[in-house]
Order: C-alpha cells, then sequence, then structure tokens
C-alpha cells in the first residue's frame, strides 16, 4: 500500500511540473491599448451673426414748463432683430452690433388741468462690445450709440413726434447652445434726451430714458 501511494505521489508532482512549465511557455496577453479621448476643439466667437430679441423696458419721463410734471413712470415691451461681427484674440473678444427694435415704452401723468405722454414706438443702437471668452460662455459689457423717437403728446393741445440720437451702456452674458446658435441676456440704459417741443405746448416737450432687459438668440456664420 505504501508502494501504491508513493507511486501516486510521484505521478501527481510529475503531472504538476509539467504544468507550470508548459503554463510558463504559453505566450502572455498583451493589455488592450487605452482609447484616445476625443478632441474638442475650444468654441470661437469669431465672424458675423444675425438674430432676434425681446424683452421690456421700464424707465422716467417729465415734462418742461408750462405744462411742467414731476418724473413718471414708463414701461411697455420691445422685440426686434439684431446684426454683429465678432472678433476674438485669445480669451478678449472685441464686437460691433446693431438692432433695430419695435417699442411701446410709455407713460402719462396729469398736467395743467389735462394729461401729458410720453412714448417711444421704435429703438436702435449701435455698440461696441468687449467680451471675455470662457469657452462657450462670454461675459460682456456694451455702449455706443442710441436712436429712436419720442413722442410727447398733451391732451387737447398737440404732440411731437421726432427722432433723437442718444447713448446707451450696459452689459450681458451669451453663451453657445448648439452647433452656430447662441442665446443671449443683456441690460442696457438708454437715454434719448428731450423731444421736440409740443405744438401749441408754449416750449414744453418730453425726456426719455429707460432700462431694458431682453433675451437674445443668434446664428453665427
Amino acid at each position: 500500500m505504501k508502494r501504491v501511494i508513493l507511486a501516486s505521489v510521484g505521478v501527481l508532482a510529475m503531472f504538476a511540473t509539467v504544468g507550470v512549465a508548459g503554463a510558463a511557455d504559453l505566450p502572455r496577453r498583451e493589455a488592450m491599448p487605452a482609447k484616445a479621448v476625443p478632441y474638442v476643439a475650444p468654441y470661437t466667437w469669431t465672424g458675423f451673426y444675425v438674430g432676434i430679441n425681446g424683452g421690456g423696458g421700464w424707465g422716467r419721463s417729465a415734462f418742461s414748463a408750462p405744462f411742467a410734471t414731476p418724473g413718471f413712470d414708463l414701461s411697455g415691451p420691445i422685440v426686434g432683430g439684431t446684426l454683429g461681427y465678432n472678433w476674438q484674440a485669445g480669451q478678449a473678444v472685441f464686437g460691433l452690433e446693431g438692432d433695430l427694435d419695435w417699442s411701446d415704452i410709455r407713460g402719462s401723468r396729469a398736467c395743467a388741468g389735462t394729461t401729458c405722454t410720453t412714448r417711444n414706438q421704435w429703438l436702435s443702437t449701435v455698440r461696441g462690445r468687449l467680451g471675455y471668452a470662457a469657452n462657450q460662455f462670454m461675459p460682456y459689457i456694451t455702449g455706443g450709440l442710441a436712436v429712436g423717437d419720442i413722442k410727447s403728446t398733451i391732451a387737447g393741445v398737440g404732440s411731437s413726434d421726432d427722432t433723437k440720437a442718444g447713448w446707451t451702456l450696459g452689459g450681458g452674458l451669451e453663451a453657445k447652445i448648439a452647433g452656430p446658435w447662441s442665446a443671449k441676456i443683456e441690460y442696457l440704459y438708454v437715454d434719448l434726451g428731450r423731444g421736440s417741443n409740443v405744438a401749441g405746448g408754449g416750449g414744453s416737450n418730453s425726456s426719455f430714458h429707460t432700462n431694458l432687459v431682453r433675451g437674445g438668440i443668434n446664428y453665427k456664420f
């Protein structure tokens, strides 16, 4: 019995030795190469763009003597189109933007026994923009020329409706949303000065300044 056991142990030891040696001769499996991370080019703001915008305005107006009023509130919607160009150098973005909006910003106040009303029916701006490119986001400041109409009306007396040039200053944030599309939100302060004298109003006219908050969608070529 001892001889049988010893013989069995010897055979097992031989097979174990042969198995280890055979495994050592097998080719090693090579590790799979790591997948390369896809390259995503940084977004560039350079180029022409067109867009639409819309929002609202609120501000103040006042009539001069002899139909003088204290300052009164103005408010109303605006909507229109935008055209511009950006040039990016590093993270700085330099731009020129123009827009033309239909406007219904208006307000009225009692004056000398009647009612005085100021209304803005259209508004356009031509502005420079200076932005900071944080890849797909761009905060910016902006300012330049503002042009629009000031319609001054004294009920039962007369009215004036003429185009006035003034200035605007503000800022905003624009962000790439998909492909060539971007969205923005911005604030502008607009001062158009004073309108012409109301016919029959003895030299009375109205001032116009407003705050605009609007959003927009742009398409970059």
